[in-house]
């Protein structure tokens, strides 16, 4: 990833202006280095510039047009998961993935729900990082297809059917709702480890499914349907 500035949110345009030029001047010079460094390990490697301008879309576009211009393997669109509402993130999203190249992968960082994800790709991002599923996990919160639980909520506490029946992880069906629960309100570590890869598990078919669903022409309507499941509180 090339070397940038991540604007808080909220923040005035000129602070985003003057951190988007020294970001720019920044990639340059990565770029520069990058081009004149040998492959480490005897592997090729990517170096992808991130796209900045806070929530202000002369400065998104400004920044996506430049970018776009270096021909990278792949583009990243940074500062879009600060605090803002995710309302301005699909707005600014959607500008930035109108004028990045569509054959390039488009990678939006620390991003983010379910929801976020799915309306995401829906956008034309293709990657995503986000500390979400394993942070929220030790906390208790479990992403299904039908909806979050909260497993540290008393109507669990004595729920001995598998922690989630349409899982795709072993400790779906290993682990009981009101034994992970146990283990949870008991700050066992294994808490976490369990609730962990289960969110890890379910990211994973998210996007599986995601995909087939493109491939197969059917995505908006799994998609919109899908939302509305995801976002109900168990």
């Amino acid at each position: 990833m090339a070397f940038d500035e991540c604007t808080p949110y909220p923040c005035d345009y000129d602070y985003a202006k003057n951190s988007l030029d020294l970001t720019h001047q920044w990639l340059k010079r990565c770029v520069t280095h990058f081009d004149n460094s040998e492959p480490k390990y005897g592997h090729s490697q990517a170096l992808f510039p991130i796209v900045q301008g806070s929530v202000y879309k002369d400065l998104r576009e400004k920044s996506a047009e430049e970018i776009a211009g270096y021909g990278a393997d792949g583009n990243a669109i940074g500062g879009l998961s600060v605090g803002e509402p995710h309302e301005l993130m699909y707005e600014m999203t959607d500008l930035v993935c109108r004028i990045l190249p569509e054959d390039k992968p488009r990678y939006l960082m620390g991003v983010g729900t379910p929801v976020n994800i799915l309306e995401s790709i829906a956008l034309g991002i293709d990657m995503f990082d986000c500390v979400m599923p394993t942070r929220n996990a030790r906390h208790g919160l479990l992403y299904t297809k039908n909806g979050i639980i909260n497993i540290k909520n008393k109507k669990w506490k004595n729920d001995f059917s598998p922690l989630d029946e349409e899982g795709t992880s072993f400790v779906d069906r290993q682990y009981s709702k009101a034994f992970l629960r146990h283990m949870l309100i008991s700050q066992e570590v294994l808490a976490g480890m369990i609730a962990s890869l289960h969110n890890l598990a379910f990211y994973l078919w998210l996007v599986n499914e995601a995909r087939d669903h493109i491939l197969a022409g059917t995505f908006t309507e799994w998609k919109n349907k899908m939302i509305k499941q995801l976002g109900r509180r168990l």
